[in-house]
């Protein structure tokens, strides 16, 4: 017996309803009314943008990253995996981590945050994020005014971070400096991470 390959014709009738935007693009707020909207949904420009399945280097950079700011973070900040912030009407992107101010915390049901109560985004870089994340993320983070943007990459097995601080007069993102090994600032507050521990989790 010989197997054959079964071509499923999608129509309209076979897709769920969401899949179809309104005349006028999807909004922030359309992201909590979607029933059964896969996980890690993000709206840009408009559109939903889906997910791919996560990378063990993206985990474990987020993995890193995450319990380091925990640890230095002043009792005024929170640190938040995976939660989606409202820059504008159809702008609702999820960064890997952000840092939000404490009094933002409205409680366990809360899905996003507002980005006057973002201090710092960080995005850890996917072969199909490219684009988002060196891009077009990065300019819609500095135009709704969050202050610091970080931009962790998979360099031939190296973690590399990329850091930026808001130029409040261009209201575009400076590089402020790329991080081999060891990443040690002093804004948004002090931190000191050993990025080759990446290597040992």
């Amino acid at each position: 017996m010989t197997a054959e390959a079964v071509i499923v014709k999608m129509t309209p009738s076979s897709l769920p309803d969401w899949v179809f935007p309104p005349p006028q693009g999807f909004v922030a707020e359309d992201l909590d009314r979607i029933p059964d909207l896969p996980a890690h949904t993000e709206l840009i420009d408009g559109s939903l943008v889906f997910v791919s399945p996560q990378a063990n280097f993206h985990m474990l950079a987020v993995s890193l990253l995450e319990a380091e700011l925990r640890r230095a973070a002043p009792a005024n900040l929170r640190v938040r995996r995976e939660m989606s912030v409202i820059l504008d009407r159809d702008q609702r992107p999820e960064p890997d981590l952000c840092v939000v101010a404490a009094d933002a915390v409205e409680g366990r049901r809360q899905t996003f945050f507002q980005a006057r109560d973002v201090s710092l985004v960080v995005e850890v870089v996917s072969p199909e994020s490219q684009t988002r994340d060196r891009q077009r993320k990065p300019s819609l983070y500095a135009r709704a005014a969050i202050p610091h943007f970080w931009r962790f990459e998979d360099q031939s097995d190296k973690l590399v971070v990329y850091v930026y601080e808001l130029d409040p007069a261009t209201k575009c993102y400076v590089p402020t400096g790329i991080h081999h090994d060891r990443l040690k600032l002093t804004v948004p507050f002090d931190v000191d991470i050993d990025l080759t521990t990446i290597d040992r989790m």
